[in-house]
């Protein structure tokens, strides 16, 4: 059996914050910024939840670590005055990254954990006070999921989303919230703006009853109406890219190694030059391409389709 080596040392270490030796410099506006004043409002309410980590130091008296990972949390100790950290001991930092993926908790993930502190027995002002939030953006976060059908919430599960979307969400049925969600996700764009235009362009009887749709200023009914057909039309016309997307990058790949090998033929290149001019530049440009998704590419698809 082979053994596996630990790349930290299992138990955490309480170490003085003097021997600790920066890896690289802080900036000066890092002490301002409101990621450093949620880390000071946590420790303060709950203290030290992730340990430094750190390494020995190869140079200079015995004792010393190397700071890794952990640069505000340990700016943070010292403005609170304290002078010992809680580290974890790393035995090799030979080729190790910190932080080099990060994996951001989804809006729900983050919603699920401030219901379940608050079935814990915590109170809503104390996250407030740890998250350094005001209590009315707790409160929202706890009822982000209210009025969102299950399916909806499945496609959001993965997004980071503001609480003011679900807010637009819940205002319609469930296969509007359905519909919406999907072309919000296929467009990656869950900004609030996008949602409360959809939600104006959502026929009334796709909204919850009792509500009615929502207006802008300066728009007249037959507006409205206007736009409500446009943004189904543009639904209807997404979805048909969408299903043959994958077909158009085939033909794209089969036609550029076509093409690739007719512009080598030196006799060819030059009867096209002489003949069909125009075709030398549009064929160097398929050519060139490496995504379907290029500028020129989309304007010459959309120009052919003509």
């Amino acid at each position: 059996m082979s053994n596996v080596t630990l790349g930290f040392i299992p138990t955490p270490i309480s170490v003085p914050i003097e021997d600790i030796l920066l890896s690289k410099s802080i900036k000066a506006h890092v002490s301002s910024s409101r990621k450093f004043q949620q880390i000071i409002a946590s420790i303060k309410e709950v203290g030290m939840i992730e340990p430094l980590s750190v390494t020995p130091s190869e140079v200079g008296n015995g004792g010393q670590y190397v700071l890794l990972d952990g640069h505000l949390r340990i700016l943070a100790l010292q403005q609170l005055g304290d002078t010992h950290a809680l580290c974890l001991v790393a035995t090799d930092d030979e080729s190790y990254t910190y932080n080099n993926r990060v994996n951001r908790i989804s809006s729900i993930q983050e919603h699920r954990m401030i219901c379940l502190a608050i079935e814990r027995g915590v109170a809503p002002e104390q996250l407030a006070k740890a998250l350094a939030v005001d209590i009315s953006s707790v409160r929202r976060k706890i009822g982000l999921l209210d009025g969102i059908c299950p399916e909806a919430i499945d496609l959001l599960k993965d997004r980071q989303f503001s609480p003011e979307l679900s807010r637009a969400l819940r205002k319609m049925k469930p296969m509007r919230q359905v519909e919406c969600v999907e072309l919000m996700n296929s467009v990656n764009n869950l900004s609030v703006p996008y949602a409360e235009a959809l939600l104006v362009a959502t026929p009334e009887n796709q909204l919850i009853a009792g509500r009615k749709p929502a207006k802008l200023a300066g728009l007249s009914a037959e507006q409205m109406s206007l736009m409500e057909r446009e943004m189904g039309n543009l639904q209807v016309q997404y979805k048909l890219v969408e299903q043959t997307y994958g077909q158009d990058v085939l033909n794209l790949v089969i036609a550029k190694g076509f093409l690739s090998k007719l512009m080598e033929n030196e006799a060819v290149r030059r009867f096209i030059s002489k003949y069909q001019p125009d075709l030398v530049a549009e064929f160097e440009a398929i050519i060139a391409t490496l995504a379907l998704d290029q500028p020129h590419v989309s304007e010459r698809v959309q120009a052919s389709s003509k």
